[in-house]
């Protein structure tokens, strides 16, 4: 299975700027630009790639988690995921740090934070992320 995502960049890297279209259609013509990127904290100036990786990393692991507490008897009612994606310029993307407010019925809190970890282990994103630091505060709501 591919999927894709296409990104069109016009000028210079600090004056350019671009949009990117994903295959399903959910992003479409979304515009990005160094300002975006590095400058603007609040990110109002449009998206960047960290933001992006970071949702998908939230998604990927919210339906990991999901799985296994589904296979162990306990199926969440909501999983709240955030993933923090840090790029330090110069240095790179350094770490992604997930935070989770689960509610799950039946379960206790040291089975809810093993199935957790687990999950942040297998989740495919988790591990193509894993040459940066991925970090998990799970709690249950």
């Amino acid at each position: 299975m591919d999927r894709h995502a296409t990104a069109v960049w016009k000028g210079a890297l600090k004056d350019g700027s671009g949009t990117l279209d994903s295959q399903s259609g959910a992003i479409a013509k979304l515009p990005y630009s160094f300002k975006g990127r590095f400058e603007d904290e609040s990110g109002k100036s449009g998206t960047n790639p960290e933001e992006l990786i970071a949702a998908a990393h939230a998604g990927c692991y919210a339906m990991q988690l999901s799985h296994f507490l589904a296979e162990n008897g306990t199926p969440a009612e909501k999983l709240d995921a955030k993933a923090v994606v840090t790029l330090v310029p110069g240095t790179g993307i350094t770490g992604s740090a997930l935070t989770l407010v689960g509610t799950v019925a039946g379960i206790d809190e040291a089975k809810f934070k093993e199935l957790a970890e687990k999950a942040k282990a297998e989740c495919p994103v988790s591990k193509a992320l894993g040459a940066i630091n991925v970090s998990l505060d799970a709690r249950l709501g």
